[in-house]
């Protein structure tokens, strides 16, 4: 199997540098169009695809961003390995603005978003126990060491609603829980890639210290911005340096990322509503096939 590399870009990060043959392309899915057209091309000989996470402009916010949309258009262009790239507030001194944090665990706060393909007339119940993959966090790792950041691996990101930030309150609680850096776009996005059995990786882009620390009272905006264009430079180095470092000739994940899928799906065959196994084709058709 060919690698192909998904990159949905956060905030700040609207554009992919250097893709050869690149082009936009439109992308339709049982669950709507996502965020925006897919910049398609190749990077280091490695099929490559774009997604802004927000739309160009920044249309979306985090509530509204067609999270299902996203990942079914990205599977179905032929995605193999996705790294997401988002901006966050750290939770911890020594995660400082401008360092990127490879996360590896989630707890989910979110309350507003459809969370899964599945539903009535196919039911599915995928573990996100370990919700991302180790084999190509370390690979973002390495490229993001290789563009000059502070990198920091095995972290957990806390998932709120927003688009508000959080009260003192909401924030010293985050921090009592374990919760090293806090944003608003990781989930459903991680919970889909798994149900999607795509690889799936988390770059967070740290911007601000949210507003617990003495120093930073509140999220100041500007220097929110100001941060995220030093970052988004860094996450464009970040992301030409993967396909040296994944390869081109894919092999199965050995954390079985892309079998996660077996043994999920509930519902009987002869109980599966055909309209639901439908849609459902571009996720799941390995396994109701």
């Amino acid at each position: 199997m060919q690698t192909m590399i998904g990159v949905i870009g956060g905030s700040g990060v609207y554009q992919i540098d250097g893709l050869e043959g690149a082009s936009w392309v439109k992308v339709k899915t049982p669950w709507g169009r996502p965020s925006d057209e897919v910049l398609v091309g190749r990077l280091g000989g490695v099929p490559m695809a774009f997604l802004p996470r927000h739309g160009r402009g920044h249309v979306h916010s985090p509530s509204s961003v067609p999270y299902r949309a996203n990942i079914a258009a990205l599977k179905s262009l032929g995605c193999t390995d996705l790294v997401a790239v988002s901006a966050v507030g750290s939770l911890r001194a020594d995660y400082a603005p401008g360092d990127f944090v490879i996360v590896d665990q989630f707890i989910d706060r979110t309350f507003a978003r459809e969370k899964s393909f599945f539903g009535p007339g196919c039911v599915a119940h995928v573990s996100v126990a370990h919700p991302t993959c180790p084999r190509l966090g370390a690979a973002a790792a390495e490229a993001a060491r290789a563009a000059g950041v502070t990198v920091h691996e095995g972290a957990v990101y806390l998932a709120m609603e927003g688009p508000q930030f959080s009260t003192l309150a909401e924030s010293r609680l985050y921090r009592s829980w374990g919760a090293d850096v806090i944003g608003m776009t990781g989930m459903p996005e991680a919970k889909l890639a798994r149900e999607a059995e795509l690889c799936y990786a988390s770059v967070a882009m740290v911007t601000d210290y949210d507003c617990w620390h003495p120093d930073h009272g509140a999220v100041d905006v500007a220097q929110v911005i100001a941060t995220l264009a030093a970052n988004a430079a860094h996450a464009r180095t970040l992301v030409k340096g993967l396909p040296v470092r994944l390869g081109g000739d894919r092999t199965p994940c050995p954390h079985g990322c892309d079998r996660a899928l077996d043994h999920a799906v509930m519902t009987a065959p002869d109980k599966r509503d055909p309209e639901m196994l439908a849609a459902l084709r571009v996720i799941a058709g390995r396994v109701l096939d």
